[in-house]
């Protein structure tokens, strides 16, 4: 049969329709959106049959089965979720591509309660007259940080992108050399700084930057002086940096503000659980920095959004800010973020309320007792399949934080002469419930420092299912 022949065999859109509506799983969309799926699959199995790819049976049976099957294919995969939960055995904790933080208990029913319905996000319940957003949130972080208020905007780099356009719009932006970091997804401190209005004056070396750089940098033109700490790499060696205290009272001796991107927005001492010390936001309102930007999806374990605190002078005018509307987040982060503030107030519980403070304060031994727990839990078939080992892994905290710090654990490891180690991570990603792991060696690692107690069944039903892989 030649390609006009095998076209005209197609039957007619109608006809498929008819066919296709009275298949259980199709029967309750809606038409129009269905004739529109069916004409799509039609288009694909035109072109397979000009470009001479059509391997199938051609009789009009035939064809009309393979278009309804794919349509009902196609349609699955439309009105499937996208966004799906996953088992995150990386070993990274704050996996940007994953999401970042693990919300809290308390902050997934807090969404839960707020998407019921309407809810008081601008409304003054006492005046009933309109209210602010931020007051949800505001004294909250500014009992917790010290800060005299705040503002939240959907992400760190925007909070670094208002503060800037109002600090220094048309102004001097001073900076050390050593501190232009890209902040991921080749978002860079100049590119921003350049888009949020600033001139931006670059100060000392890579390496050195000495308190003489920004003394001798400031004239009539400087707006602000910026300090960005480098959370996401660092300088070793032959280095100088001037301290932020020291920052703080050059900026001030001349009327300037200062602005400091902590990033990682880390409100909680990480020395207490084993993890080298870093900047607190605490500590950088206490040196007294005007403005402080850091994340709330970080370190904080929070929903994705940027904070602003610091000095009231200037947190006032950023909120004020036109550009703010452009940046402010919804009632979902306010309702999340909310929660999460409020598991700093009960230090005695936050380690265990806090997911991602919980999992970066896991011992190896506490992974290791869960690996065992899944190993005990896999089948004498999955086993039979595949060589399972458990062995030590180092996981990292993530998103650029503690970037040199790695985090002692154990993983799961599979191995399998028949099946590449890519293959199988790919399969593991494709199951109803994705699982993803990392590859070393031609071998996955399943490392559990993210996979709670709960969680170890539902992975233990994903890697059985691969005895018959």
């Amino acid at each position: 049969m030649n390609k006009q022949d095998r076209l005209k065999t197609i039957p007619p859109i109608d006809q498929l329709l008819d066919k296709a509506l009275k298949q259980p799983s199709l029967s309750a969309l809606d038409r129009d959106l269905l004739k529109d799926q069916i004409r799509h699959t039609v288009e694909v199995l035109k072109a397979l049959i000009l470009q001479d790819r059509w391997s199938g049976e051609s009789d009009r049976t035939a064809l009309s089965n393979w278009i309804l099957n794919k349509t009902i294919d196609e349609v699955n995969d439309l009105m499937a979720p996208s966004l799906k939960p996953l088992i995150n055995c990386t070993g990274i904790v704050l996996h940007t591509n994953l999401g970042r933080a693990p919300l809290s208990q308390a902050a997934r029913e807090s969404i839960e309660t707020i998407i019921q319905g309407y809810v008081n996000l601008e409304i003054d319940l006492n005046t009933g007259k309109r209210g602010h957003r931020r007051n949800h949130v505001a004294d909250l972080l500014c009992r917790i940080t010290g800060a005299e208020d705040v503002a939240v905007v959907n992400n760190n780099a925007a909070a670094v992108f208002l503060a800037l356009n109002t600090m220094t719009f048309q102004k001097e932006a001073i900076i050390s050399r050593g501190e232009l970091v890209e902040i991921g997804g080749s978002f860079r401190m100049p590119e921003v700084m350049e888009k949020s209005g600033s001139i931006m004056r670059e100060v000392g070396s890579t390496n050195k930057t000495k308190a003489t750089d920004y003394e001798n940098a400031i004239n009539d033109k400087t707006g602000a002086l910026v300090v960005a700490h480098t959370s996401n790499y660092r300088i070793l060696g032959f280095t100088e940096q001037v301290p932020l205290p020291k920052v703080v009272e050059i900026a001030h001796r001349h009327h300037l503000p200062v602005l400091h991107d902590i990033g990682g927005g880390i409100l909680f001492d990480l020395t207490t659980i084993g993890l080298p010390d870093e900047p607190l936001v605490q500590d950088s309102i206490i040196a007294g920095t005007d403005v402080v930007t850091f994340s709330g999806d970080k370190v904080l374990g929070g929903p994705q959004c940027g904070i602003i605190a610091g000095k009231k002078e200037w947190i006032e005018k950023i909120n004020s800010n036109p550009v703010m509307r452009a940046m402010r987040c919804d009632k979902l982060v306010y309702a999340a973020l909310e929660a999460t503030l409020k598991l700093y107030l009960q230090p005695k519980t936050l380690m265990t309320d806090n997911k991602t403070l919980r999992y970066l304060a896991q011992t190896p031994e506490s992974i290791k007792k869960r690996c065992q727990q899944l190993m005990n839990r896999l089948s004498p078939d999955l086993k039979n399949e595949f060589q399972i080992d458990l062995e030590e892994s180092e996981g990292q905290t993530g998103s650029g934080a503690l970037p040199l710090e790695t985090l002692p654990g154990y993983a799961v490891v599979m191995h399998s002469q028949q099946i590449p180690a890519e293959k199988l991570a790919r399969h593991l990603r494709l199951q109803e419930t994705p699982v993803i792991g990392y590859i070393k060696n031609e071998r996955l690692f399943l490392d559990l420092r993210t996979v709670d107690d709960d969680m170890l069944d539902a992975l233990a039903a994903v890697l059985n299912s691969l005895a018959t892989f």
